[in-house]
């Protein structure tokens, strides 16, 4: 069985022609997108807990009931309870424009610069930063998996 090679796999090399300068951009546009990622999960975080708090004021409402409050229970059952999070739209609404809008578009956008620039390749900038960091010939450091291509 013949040796592993050390260095990354052919879809984590820069492409012949590729400038630092190039690689650094899509570097910093995939870095853009993975915030947003981040601030997508926030969002489907704040869609869970807003739908979870409603779903808990109907405790709320029954007990306020239970103890003698009608007023209050009356108040948050047709105030609150099964209200808008923002004009004219719950939390499932506000995810789906995020998705379908800005999140969709960004992804377009991330994947349009990699195809026109690099075939399509991801995380060239951090493949490059792990050869330059890491320590040829020991474990913990290989450029792949072991056995892996």
């Amino acid at each position: 069985m013949g040796q592993q090679a050390d260095g990354p796999d052919e879809q984590h090399q820069r492409p012949p022609g590729v400038s630092d300068e190039t690689v650094a951009a899509l570097g910093k546009l995939s870095e853009a997108l993975e915030c947003v990622e981040r601030a997508r999960g926030h969002l489907y975080s704040l869609h869970q807990l807003i739908g979870h708090a409603d779903l808990m004021l109907d405790d709320a409402v029954e007990q306020f009931r239970a103890a003698g409050h009608q007023h209050l229970a009356e108040r948050i059952d047709t105030e609150l309870r099964g209200r808008n999070v923002i004009a004219g739209r719950w939390t499932f609404q506000i995810v789906e424009d995020f998705d379908d809008g800005y999140h969709a578009l960004f992804r377009e956008v991330d994947q349009q610069a990699r195809d026109e620039l690099v075939g399509g390749r991801r995380h060239l900038y951090e493949a490059e930063m792990k050869e330059r960091r890491r320590s040829r010939g020991r474990p913990g450091h290989e450029a792949r998996p072991v056995g892996g291509g």
